[in-house]
């Protein structure tokens, strides 16, 4: 009876290794890790990632991934490689939530093809606590400094994906999520005020991280040096346009004795509305400027505060009335009537040079008895065609024309115009003599003369082409 029991188990454990066998050969993969010593948190659910290299030495196939040692894997589904094909794929191992091993474990990935055919892989996990995972610290700072960089160190091959952080110590407290790849730092630079530490020795000082990763936390410590060192720090204020007032303040942020100085410049025209608190120790006279010199010996956390004043208002006011003076003087001195005279080439029948002249009257103020005079220039004659108001008297022997109105309101304009020509050329530039204007404004009588109007030969040639 044993030996017939011995023989049926035997018989059994045949079948069983003949079922087995058929699920792992067949496959013809070559594998090689791109990542080594991959790790991951005990008491965190985030997975442990392998880069893998698989090479296909057989047909293309869809390949499934799968383990026995973590709660899930990923990739989900299947990956195609193609026959002689490379591919590299990321897996996932996710840990299980009673592993209680830590160090290195050793545990097997299966790969299944399309036929059912399977593989094994041994894979190297490094199981760690968050207290091994990293290192902080901060680069050393001044006591004038107004920031100073405090870094953390991932110290295994593991992604950490936003995770918070929280930065303590006497200089500053504040907090901070990111993401910190395998061995990879981060750097954070934190603006810190000098109130705070004013009252601290020089030295090193305590840094304390605490990481927060999926609800498990852990405490960091590092060192920060705050270095000695002798220095005065200097901050100035400068504000207003016409009553400019400059504040410097110097303060002795180290721990001994400290000289202080400073110099403002002024030319010898702002020096004369220029006002300071305290009163300067030299005062320096070189050309147009004036050096003002403060000097004094400071105890550490002593300040030296001074104010400088520039008041421009009386010489503001002084321009401003001038300015009103000319306007005024502008304005009573503008002429009731003014005259624009211009001159226009244009093109005649017979080939003769020939040019429009035009004369714009206009009235800023009521005038009446107006009487416009033209002279015209020697050479040329006037042709019998007018534009505008049509002269009273032409006098072709003497080259004088007269308009007359009765009166003109204000804002009112009227535009004379009249052609000349000659048989002879011109060259170069051919000046007009101004037209004059006599009327009356307010029974008083005035005399205006317009603007002095000139043509130059090339315009025709311009013309022309």
């Amino acid at each position: 009876m044993l030996n017939f029991a011995m023989k049926k188990g035997v018989l059994i454990l045949t079948f069983i290794i003949l079922g087995i066998l058929p699920l792992v050969s067949a496959i013809n993969l070559e594998i090689n890790p791109l990542t080594n010593d991959v790790a991951v948190i005990k008491g965190t659910t985030m997975p442990a990632i392998f880069d893998l290299n698989i090479t296909n030495k057989d047909s293309g196939s869809n390949f499934m991934f799968y383990n026995f040692f973590g709660s899930d894997i990923f990739p989900k589904g299947t990956v195609y490689i193609g026959g002689r094909e490379s591919k590299t794929v990321k897996v996932g191992i996710y840990p299980r939530s009673d592993l209680n091993q830590m160090g290195r474990i050793i545990f097997d990935l299966y790969i299944q093809d399309d036929d059912g055919e399977e593989m094994k892989y041994p894979l190297m996990l490094n199981v760690v606590k968050l207290e091994q995972a990293f290192q902080v610290g901060a680069e050393d700072f001044e006591p004038d400094s107004n920031n100073v960089t405090v870094f953390i160190k991932n110290l295994i091959n593991f992604n950490f994906e936003d995770i918070t952080m929280q930065f303590k110590s006497p200089f500053f407290n504040f907090e901070e999520k990111a993401t910190i790849p395998a061995y990879g730092k981060e750097s954070f630079e934190i603006t810190i005020n000098k109130e705070d530490f004013r009252e601290l020795m020089a030295g090193y000082y305590t840094l304390n991280v605490m990481v927060d990763v999926q609800g498990t936390k852990e405490t960091f410590q590092g060192k920060m040096k705050f270095i000695e060192e002798n220095i005065v720090a200097s901050s100035q204020d400068d504000y207003g346009i016409i009553v400019n007032t400059k504040k410097i303040l110097k303060v002795n942020e180290g721990n001994v004795l400290s000289d202080a100085s400073v110099v403002i410049k002024k030319n010898i025209i702002s020096r004369l509305f220029t006002s300071f608190s305290p009163e300067p120790d030299l005062i320096d006279r070189q050309g147009f400027a004036v050096y003002y010199t403060w000097n004094k010996e400071l105890k550490p956390g002593e300040e030296m505060a001074i104010s400088v004043t520039t008041n421009w208002t009386l010489p503001l006011l002084a321009i401003l009335l001038i300015i009103a003076i000319v306007i005024i003087a502008k304005q009573t001195t503008k002429k009731a009537l003014s005259l624009k005279k211009s001159v226009q080439f244009v093109n005649a029948k017979g080939g003769e040079f020939a040019l429009k002249v035009s004369v714009i009257i206009s009235a800023r103020k009521y005038v009446d008895k107006v009487r416009i005079i033209e002279r015209l220039p020697p050479l040329v004659k006037l042709h019998e065609r007018f534009g505008g108001e049509m002269p009273k008297k032409v006098d072709e022997r003497t080259g004088r024309l007269e308009w007359n109105f009765d009166r003109l309101e204000a804002g009112e304009s009227r535009i004379i115009s009249y052609i000349i020509y000659s048989k002879v050329g011109v060259l170069g530039k051919f000046a007009l003599p101004t037209t004059a204007a006599v009327y009356e404004k307010e029974g008083e009588v005035h005399e205006a003369e317009s603007n002095h109007a000139f043509f130059v030969a090339d315009q025709i040639r311009r013309v022309e082409d």
